[in-house]
């Protein structure tokens, strides 16, 4: 495997960064996760417009343009032969010292991986998710932007630490206020009176692009899709409920804390909207040999 680190390609085994890289001392960085489909990657313009973004907000400079970014996710899955995958594209505050500031980091560092990807097995995909709802709050909007996808994922991995241990690999995340957030790494849809309702980014949730693109599939469809604050209430008395992600798609849940949602399977929008998007995927994105 090829590893884009700075410039260059290299070894798996010889793609390394700094002890002293504040990316890995203080998850001061940001990332994108994007899909590749049939020699396409799937919406990349808007995961590199919100990579920018995101370093904007927490004042990183990304020491490449998006058009040298484009090309480096193109030629990692070349390099790599991934036709139907997954690419992982970092950038970090860089090497530093040990005390907090970025304004000591040298340089900020760049990699992107290109590999497959499996998040969930395929009975899940069958069947639906079994949800917990995590003690574990949403960090609040307030200390920093849902709309941040930083490098400082330890809350959503306590949260994911929690669905693990109740035996199932998901969990429903709340805010501060009682409110649906997101889950650990996916936002959530329910379905109401043949409606969808999804939580606001205002509520903790991070600006999916996948969660963008079910609303693009639901206006087409002539759905209804409005953001909502929701309650664990209103995911458990929802006729269907499914998360979407990058690397999830759209994944029906069957149940929250041993309540069945709807029928306890996956419900017909939810299908629908499945199928919609993967005829999209398989139509559109940035062609990996141009």
């Amino acid at each position: 495997m090829k590893i884009f680190l700075d410039g260059r390609f290299v070894d798996k085994a010889d793609a390394k960064i700094s002890v002293f890289d504040h990316g890995l001392l203080y998850g001061d960085g940001v990332f994108e996760g994007i899909r590749v489909y049939n020699g396409r990657i799937f919406r990349l313009e808007q995961h590199l417009d919100r990579l920018f973004a995101s370093a904007t907000a927490i004042m990183l400079s990304v020491p490449m343009t998006h058009a040298e970014l484009v090309e480096v996710c193109c030629e990692c899955c070349r390099r790599n032969k991934i036709a139907n995958g997954y690419i992982r594209l970092v950038v970090t505050r860089g090497t530093g010292y040990l005390g907090l500031s970025p304004f000591k980091c040298s340089k900020p560092s760049v990699f992107c991986i290109a590999d497959t990807i499996e998040l969930y097995p395929d009975e899940v995909y069958r069947n639906g998710l079994r949800l917990i709802t995590a003690a574990t709050r949403r960090v609040n909007p307030a200390a920093i932007s849902p709309s941040v996808k930083s490098l400082n994922y330890l809350n959503n991995i306590m949260a994911k630490i929690e669905a693990i241990q109740a035996g199932t690999v998901e969990a429903l995340m709340l805010n501060d206020q009682g409110y649906v957030a997101e889950c650990t790494g996916d936002n959530i849809f329910i379905v109401r009176g043949g409606k969808l309702e999804t939580p606001p980014v205002s509520a903790g949730a991070l600006n999916g692009i996948t969660r963008g693109v079910v609303f693009e599939l639901a206006e087409r469809l002539n759905i209804a899709c409005r953001e909502v604050n929701l309650t664990r209430y209103d995911v458990m008395t929802a006729d269907e409920c499914f998360l979407t992600g990058t690397a999830a798609e759209i994944v029906a849940v069957a149940s929250l804390d041993g309540r069945a949602i709807g029928s306890g399977k996956p419900g017909p929008i939810t299908r629908r909207l499945e199928a919609e998007f993967h005829k999209l995927t398989r139509t559109e994105g940035t062609p990996i040999v141009r």
